[in-house]
Formats: C-alpha cells, sequence, structure tokens
C-alpha cells in the first residue's frame, strides 16, 4: 500500500469520525434538553401558608383586664392585647411579651404610677 492510499484512507476515516461527533452533539444536547424537562414536570408543588394577621383577632379582650394601659409603654389596651399576666389576683393586658416581662420584674413600681 501507497502512502498517498493510506493518508487518503485515514482522512476518510478521520471525516467519518468528525461526522459521527457532529452528529452526535445535537442528539446528546436535545437528550439533556429532554431529561432536564421531564426531571422538572416530575417535582411535587409546594404550597406554603402564611399566616395573616387579622385585625382585632386578639384572645384578650379590654374586659378581661384591670388596666387600661399597658403600664410598661403607655399603649391603650384597647389598641391591642398581646399577653397578660395575673398580679394579686388581677389580669392585666400588655401589647407584647416584651411589656409584660418589663413590667414583672417589678409590678409594685408599675401600680404607684397608676
Amino acid at each position: 500500500m501507497e502512502i498517498r492510499q493510506c493518508i487518503a484512507i485515514l482522512q476518510a476515516q478521520t471525516q467519518n469520525i468528525l461526522l459521527n461527533f457532529l452528529l452526535m452533539k445535537p442528539a446528546l444536547f436535545i437528550g439533556l434538553i429532554f431529561t432536564a424537562l421531564l426531571a422538572c414536570s416530575q417535582q411535587e408543588e409546594k404550597t406554603v401558608e402564611i399566616p395573616v394577621a387579622i385585625e382585632n383577632a386578639s384572645k384578650y379582650t379590654p374586659a378581661m383586664v384591670v388596666n387600661e394601659k399597658d403600664y410598661a409603654c403607655g399603649m391603650p389596651v384597647t389598641a391591642g392585647i398581646s399577653d397578660t399576666c395575673h398580679y394579686e389576683d388581677k389580669a392585666y393586658g400588655f401589647c407584647s411579651p416584651e411589656c409584660k416581662d418589663i413590667f414583672l420584674k417589678d409590678p409594685k413600681k408599675y401600680l404607684a404610677f397608676k
């Protein structure tokens, strides 16, 4: 076999390999896209419920407590009672748990300023 024939055979084989590779690329790409779409379509939809604050949905009412204002911050209890405590057999309302905690550190001090 002559060198020219060997070169011609090698060139033909190289062209054939390149052609097969180029034809395979789009098929691979389409296969990957199809797999991705299939995976996305099989995912479950997850819904998350977000709690919504409803105005005047407090479980405590001003009629349930003896104070008209939050002793820690001065806010009227008619604006909303978030927390309560009992001190000396009386119920007191507060706008937040933080205000209740402040009151409970020294209740006599706050009740002196009624």
